[in-house]
């Protein structure tokens, strides 16, 4: 998977409001949404010196980040994920696991999973054991998500960021969680090469800029 461009907005509720109906006359609703949203869970991988916190908090050039997804509470369907990036880009890469699988990353226990045809697994297991990376935070929130071709777009309206206090529980649907805070809620916009104008102009807000933005780092503030 090719680099991609990202924003990422700070918005509220008065901002959604008036985002919803432009992006429904342009864009197409995300095909995985139903009643047009959808609920992501995921927990994200740090080790002891907090890595992936720090570099997004100093903005170092090139970083990294695992985590474990799913979505809609769906633990039959879980992801892998790696999402890099570099020189203001974007990359996500992504690897269906078992669900033993998950659970054996989640306990930790030192053993090594089989990993010949999972590189990305096999990658999470060789930095958990020479950069200490562990299970750290849960995140969740709801999101809407808007495609459109021409430059492969995509828009998010991600809202409801919850985390774990200091828990890890991520197979678990009934763990509680609480507010992770503000922002209220955050606007994505991704695409490729370019960014159609169409697209452009409906997504702009009065005094809104684009900004870095991480909703682990968000939920770290409880541990």
């Amino acid at each position: 998977m090719k680099f991609r461009h990202e924003w990422k907005h700070e918005i509220n509720g008065l901002d959604m409001y008036m985002l919803r109906p432009r992006l429904r006359a342009v864009m197409e609703m995300d095909v995985h949404a139903k009643d047009g949203k959808y609920e992501v869970r995921s927990l994200y991988f740090d080790n002891w010196q907090d890595k992936a916190l720090m570099e997004k908090i100093n903005g170092i050039n090139f970083r990294e980040k695992f985590r474990l997804r799913c979505y809609n509470g769906n633990t039959s369907f879980i992801l892998l994920e790696k999402k890099s990036k570099i020189n203001g880009l974007c990359k996500k890469e992504q690897q269906r696991l078992s669900l033993e699988e998950v659970k054996a990353l989640i306990s930790h226990k030192g053993e090594l999973l089989p990993a010949e045809n999972k590189p990305l697994l096999q990658e999470l297991q060789f930095k958990m054991r020479t950069q200490g990376l562990t299970p750290k935070t849960i995140v969740d929130y709801t999101r809407e998500a808007f495609v459109y071709g021409p430059g492969n777009v995509r828009v998010t309206l991600d809202y409801n960021i919850r985390t774990e206090i200091c828990g890890t529980d991520f197979l678990n649907a009934d763990c509680v969680t609480v507010p992770a805070g503000s922002p209220l809620a955050v606007l994505e916009v991704k695409w490729d090469e370019f960014m159609p104008s169409v697209i452009r102009d409906i997504i702009q807000l009065k005094g809104r800029r684009s900004a870095a933005f991480s909703k682990y780092a968000v939920c770290r503030i409880y541990g």
